[in-house]
């Protein structure tokens, strides 16, 4: 338990900051830059487990369906961001009060964490 506490731990903290160094790198997407971060971070995220996985002894090697729903998840997440407030205007305010990264980051590392 302690060991998947530490994984995602780390998968958070190295994903958010090293997510928009790698960004840099990337040529602008404009409108489509949220999508392109969603999958920075779950290829990011994936990445991590794996090297992880090689450490900690309690959790196991991620599959490439791990990454699979680590993508679709995260893809979902900045969908809802992207989205949502434009269907229910009442969400608009409180979903802004969090940082729009956030929420994609939340989807790839829940959707890694259902599929272990």
């Amino acid at each position: 338990m302690l060991s998947r506490l530490i994984l995602l731990a780390v998968q958070l903290a190295v994903a958010w900051f090293a997510a928009p160094e790698i960004m840099r790198y990337l040529p602008g997407m404009g409108d489509l830059r949220l999508f392109v971060y969603a999958a920075v971070f779950a290829v990011l995220v994936w990445v991590i487990g794996l090297i992880l996985s090689q450490v900690l002894r309690e959790t196991g090697m991620p599959s490439s369906s791990t990454l699979v729903a680590t993508l679709v998840m995260a893809l979902i997440g900045a969908a809802l961001i992207q989205f949502l407030p434009a269907f229910v205007p009442d969400l608009r305010p409180l979903m802004y009060r969090i940082p729009t990264l956030v929420y994609p980051l939340l989807g790839a590392v829940i959707g890694y964490h259902l599929k272990r």
